[in-house]
């Protein structure tokens, strides 16, 4: 006689991962003595990184847990916010998410991003870094040696970046990170760099910073009330910075 089937609920907005077909919740799969409940989940297409607490016959249970014939399972989602591994959180994004890299280290949010690296490097920095690796490739985040990982679920910049304010609630400190690099921002003199300003910029500004990594030049420019509005809809999200300077970016080095 075959063994009973067992019983998973996924919550509803875990139900995204799974196919079409599965997306009722409530599944009835083939009991497998072998498999763990981590890899009965990893098999619907749900990445660990994404799940919380596992419950089964009124108890938590590990992901290594073996269900037995017949035995019911509830998957709960991550709560928000969420630890990392060190706080404030360090992040590492994927080459598909360029324009959150820029917000987030406009914000001041520690950010590593290169738009050419492939995914064993992206897992050998996220570990050597203690990096959360964001991404939205789910494949990146069933690898077994990652260990801190996140998927990004919205597709749009602006609500990928309210996305991971709620998820790891970093403090921002905004005005103070490179967009361009992630380098740290030293205030300086506008005589300091006068001499790799254009003339209007000299005139019209009196407030600079410089990267302390690629040596960039920033002032309020151009685009200064876009970014205050990219923090204005960030501070619903964390808490307030202490200060703020409002760099635009000057040319490059």
């Amino acid at each position: 006689m075959a063994a009973r089937p067992i019983t998973v609920h996924i919550p509803p907005e875990l139900r995204f991962f799974l196919p079409a077909r599965h997306r009722q919740g409530r599944l009835r799969l083939p009991h497998d003595s072998d498999a763990t409940l981590g890899h009965t989940v990893q098999s619907l297409g749900i990445p660990l990184t994404e799940v919380g607490r596992l419950h089964t016959q009124g108890r938590t249970v590990e992901a290594g847990h073996r269900p037995d014939p017949g035995e019911s399972v509830r998957v709960e989602s991550r709560t928000w916010p969420q630890p990392a591994p060190t706080s404030p959180p360090r992040l590492l994004l994927d080459v598909h998410l360029g324009a959150l890299a820029r917000r987030l280290r406009l914000l001041g949010v520690d950010t590593a991003y290169d738009n050419d690296r492939e995914d064993p490097a992206l897992l050998a920095q996220a570990n050597a870094e203690q990096r959360v690796l964001l991404t939205r490739d789910r494949g990146l985040l069933f690898r077994r040696a990652l260990q801190a990982g996140a998927h990004v679920r919205r597709q749009h910049p602006d609500a990928q970046l309210r996305e991971v304010l709620a998820r790891f609630a970093p403090p921002l400190d905004p005005w103070t990170r490179c967009p361009a690099c992630n380098g740290l921002l030293d205030p300086v003199t506008p005589e300091e760099v006068a001499h790799r300003l254009e003339p209007g910029t000299r005139a019209t500004y009196d407030t600079f910073a410089q990267c302390r990594g690629c040596a960039r030049i920033y002032w309020p420019g151009a685009h200064h009330e876009n970014l205050r509005e990219i923090l204005r809809q960030a501070r619903h999200h964390t808490p307030p910075p202490e200060q703020e300077h409002g760099w635009g970016e000057g040319p490059q080095a």
